[in-house]
């Protein structure tokens, strides 16, 4: 067995063998606060929290609980071996996502759609450009890296961290106050939460979150993930 093969080997065990991270009380405790407690929070009191702060407030907390978590090298959030024929993957789901996305938007919106590319590409290739940097990094590190890393061994089961995944998710994104960005967040929590458990490849799912968020805002629902006291 080649150490390559080794590596992987010991990923599949460990992903299919969680271990606590911490006393099982403990984490139940940073769960809920983190996840429920802080997203709820953000909800409530959206007009006076700014919104990317509080990402990055939590992406630093999210980070601290990493290194304390035993198994998590950093090495992880940049390794790129994990995009290795992944292309018909990263294709397909952005194909998927732009035909969902798009008859939504035709559904509900049809005024706005590519509204922004053709009104105001300033802004739109600023977005494409920080989006990724200000909200889908930190979001992916405290939803995927650190849920699965130190809360995944919480639950039974890979089903049930999964489903769990994309309902705190879902959760996370209550603060826009409309149906659309909380249901389809949830599917896309599914989704993202299986790419990342079937291969523990951060920059896969960051590049999936980033395509995702680039196309809500590029086809014309990103009034739906936007809120006016709290940017994008």
């Amino acid at each position: 067995m080649s150490l390559n093969d080794l590596m992987i080997w010991k990923a599949d065990a460990a992903a299919a063998n969680p271990q606590l991270a911490a006393p099982r009380w403990r984490l139940w405790a940073e769960f809920l606060a983190l996840f429920v407690i802080a997203p709820a929070a953000l909800a409530a009191w959206i007009s006076a929290i700014p919104l990317f702060p509080a990402i990055i407030g939590a992406s630093a907390l999210g980070m601290a609980l990493l290194w304390a978590t035993p198994g998590f090298h950093w090495r992880e959030l940049v390794d790129l071996r994990g995009l290795k024929g992944q292309s018909g993957l990263i294709l397909g789901f952005a194909l998927v996502a732009t035909t969902a996305l798009t008859a939504l938007v035709w559904l509900m919106v049809p005024d706005q759609f590519l509204w922004m590319p053709r009104n105001n590409p300033r802004l739109w290739i600023l977005i494409l450009i920080f989006y990724p940097l200000l909200s889908v990094l930190g979001q992916e590190i405290l939803y995927r890296a650190l849920f699965f890393q130190r809360y995944g061994a919480l639950f039974p089961n890979d089903a049930a961290r999964i489903v769990v995944n994309g309902a705190v998710f879902a959760f996370a994104h209550l603060l826009f106050q409309h149906w659309l960005p909380i249901t389809a967040t949830f599917f896309a929590g599914l989704f993202f939460g299986a790419v990342y458990l079937r291969g523990r490849s951060f920059p896969l799912v960051f590049i999936l979150h980033w395509i995702g968020g680039g196309l809500v805002f590029t086809l014309g629902l990103g009034r739906f993930f936007y809120h006016m006291t709290a940017g994008v």
